[in-house]
């Protein structure tokens, strides 16, 4: 049983409130969940999970690669340097490829796409329960928006099931969620507090409450189509049986508030239109977006849902999904979130994405022979270029770029033995076949986004990845120290909060006074 906590609204004294109880004073339902966790969704044990880090067999394979590489440097430094350079140019050699093939062929990305009827044929119709689901931590400044953003969803109300996901330790929030005028079909879930402090652990927790046929995935800044769910509905009807989950576009409200963000909103626009619709349509493991992921609720449970000790548990799901002979495919409906507008929140975002791809890698790739077999060659390889070469790409990018113009600056000769002649003209043509692959990239991605002011932007991009190499750099610092720690992403640091948040409460209507919240 739950255990009770009691809360004064508008200055009377509310219930004792346990598990699954209603709230007396609030339209919202309220549940804590026990103290111990029992009862949420456990990773299914045969699924790969980051939960125990490295095999022990990983673990020899690194300490045999490391001391080699250390024998090799000591016997033949320019051979060691010469194979690190190498191995480094074939992965990123491949992302190159990939990407140029990816943008190639327009025709690709509509099979990855499902269209769904247009809404308005099938407004009459008896539509299923569907769960919403936000898991929310440091979040009472944004909150309102969301819950504006979720009352505008044009879906029955007697049809929704919303869950806001809220920490134990994370009182703020949870008044300003009991605050808020919550519609009735809303759900206040209180994870008790354990580890790992991630958000798959709470999204876990939250599983076994859902009533709905599909879920989605919001997070705390979404501002999702009015539409989405419905269309996700109808998109789950026409796409074949094998269609697992849906992941809806990302873009951003304020892309042009500076460099960064705008760099952000191009890089969102090549992975939503070029690279997850391609990688959809030749049926390669989809690395999902995060947030706006629709899911079949039962396929959900059957995979034991989340990886909790994964930092970017989307891309690991949408691997075991692969894995299972599940499919992903993109919904075309687009939810705004907010772009990191400062460098240092960017950084730990980025570090945070990366580790989890690190991780993801890692976990799948202890029995790379159980890989192979559920993917086949092509799905197999495609891990080692999603996820080990999203990694090598970023922390190599800054190596090949400083060496590259240390030589071609002073024509040095101490870097011959590293560049013969051959590896010195196939590193030259990679640095600039990837920066125009990029380039390029950028601008259809944005002309498809119909956000053509961002294409005189897209050359800049050339002087955006390194903040991506200093973010690789401090995920493999992570991956060793502090592998499963989440480190929180701020929102509301955009100057268009504000004014968001007093239009969100002007429609929300007044807020309630909240006393007696646990701290």
């Amino acid at each position: 049983m739950g255990r009770p906590e009691n809360f004064t609204l508008n200055g009377k004294a509310g219930a004792n409130v346990h598990a699954g109880s209603g709230f007396a004073e609030a339209p919202a339902r309220f549940a804590h969940g026990p103290s111990d966790g029992a009862g949420a969704i456990t990773h299914d044990p045969a699924s790969p999970s980051f939960a125990d880090g490295l095999s022990r067999r990983q673990v020899a394979w690194a300490r045999v690669a490391a001391c080699g590489l250390a024998l090799l440097v000591m016997a033949d430094p320019a051979a060691a340097g010469l194979v690190l350079l190498a191995v480094l140019s074939v992965f990123f050699l491949a992302l190159v490829l990939l990407r140029l093939v990816l943008m190639s062929l327009p025709a690709l990305m509509r099979e990855g796409l499902v269209l769904a009827p247009e809404v308005w044929r099938a407004r009459v119709r008896d539509w299923p329960v569907y769960t919403v689901m936000v898991a929310l931590h440091r979040e009472a400044e944004v909150l309102p928006i969301l819950v504006d953003a979720l009352a505008r969803l044009d879906y029955p109300g007697d049809r929704l099931d919303v869950k806001l996901i809220l920490e134990e330790t994370d009182p703020e929030t949870l008044a300003a969620a009991l605050a808020l005028p919550l519609p009735r079909h809303f759900e206040i879930v209180i994870v008790p507090d354990g580890a790992p402090r991630t958000k798959p652990r709470a999204l876990n927790h939250a599983l076994p409450r859902a009533r709905g046929e599909y879920v989605v995935i919001y997070d705390a800044e979404d501002r999702p189509d009015p539409d989405q769910l419905k269309k996700a509905v109808l998109g789950f009807e026409a796409a074949p049986a094998d269609t697992a989950c849906l992941q809806a576009r990302l873009a951003y409200f304020n892309a042009g508030e500076n460099w960064l963000t705008r760099m952000f909103a191009i890089e969102y626009a090549v992975w939503f239109e070029i690279l997850l619709p391609g990688l959809a349509a030749l049926r390669l493991p989809v690395p999902l977006g995060g947030t706006s992921i629709h899911f079949r609720t039962d396929v959900l449970r059957s995979l034991g849902a989340w990886d909790a000790w994964n930092v970017t548990e989307d891309a690991d799901l949408g691997l075991r999904l692969a894995r299972r002979g599940w499919r992903c495919r993109m919904l075309e409906s687009t939810t705004l979130e907010e772009a990191n507008c400062r460098a240092g929140n960017w950084i730990r975002q980025r570090s945070r994405w990366l580790k989890g791809y690190a991780q993801t890698w890692f976990a799948h790739m202890r029995m790379p022979g159980e890989l192979r077999r559920d993917l086949g060659w092509r799905g197999f390889l495609g891990v080692q270029v999603i996820f080990a070469g999203a990694v090598i790409g970023a922390l190599a990018h800054p190596v090949l770029w400083a060496l590259y113009l240390v030589w071609a600056a002073t024509g040095t000769g101490r870097f011959d033995p590293l560049f013969p002649a051959e590896l010195a003209a196939v590193n030259t043509g990679l640095l600039i076949l990837g920066s125009g692959v990029v380039i390029l990239s950028g601008m259809i991605a944005v002309a498809r986004r119909d956000v053509g002011w961002l294409v005189p932007w897209c050359p800049l991009l050339l002087f955006y990845w390194p903040l991506a190499s200093l973010a690789a750099w401090k995920a493999v610092w992570q991956l060793v120290h502090r592998p499963s720690y989440w480190e929180k992403t701020a929102h509301g640091l955009s100057r268009e909060t504000e004014a968001a948040r007093d239009g969100a409460l002007a429609r929300l209507g007044p807020s309630r006074q909240v006393s007696g919240v646990p701290r």
